[in-house]
């Protein structure tokens, strides 16, 4: 007997399958896997130099696995992390399995890709939040 899954999972599934793709294109790689880990690093950097509410509010913006992805392991009584942009660089370094000097180019296309997907405006309130030299590097033109 063949086994299905619900609507609503497959949805889910290829709305989190659009924006690994989205991601993967921005870096200019067709790696998958790549592509999550610097997304989920990329989410994971984000929430947690945030304050809870903003948190939350980034996270109604992002479908429903990517969600998933973004809360894992997070500590709501521990944050907002305080690091400035060497502490951000070097928790993207460790997280993502990348080279320090990749950073700025792989934040940068992965901002790029999640401003294509949220609402707009909801992307900026969050990283507003952030230090300016972090925002610098999130928000510098991708390439």
């Amino acid at each position: 007997m063949p086994t299905t899954r619900p609507p609503d999972f497959e949805h889910a599934i290829h709305s989190a399958n659009i924006w690994l793709k989205a991601v993967a294109g921005a870096l200019g790689t067709e790696d998958r896997h790549l592509a999550h880990r610097v997304l989920r690093t990329w989410l994971h950097t984000l929430r947690d130099r945030l304050t809870v509410d903003v948190a939350a509010h980034f996270a109604a913006q992002l479908p429903e696995l990517v969600r998933g992805v973004y809360y894992d392991g997070w500590n709501p009584s521990a944050v907002p992390v305080k690091y400035d942009r060497e502490g951000y660089v070097n928790r993207f370094v460790q997280e993502a399995r990348v080279a320090a000097e990749d950073v700025p180019r792989i934040a940068a296309a992965v901002t790029a890709a999640v401003r294509e997907h949220v609402s707009p405006g909801h992307l900026e309130a969050a990283v507003e939040q952030l230090p300016h030299d972090i925002r610098a590097l999130l928000l510098q033109p991708a390439g």
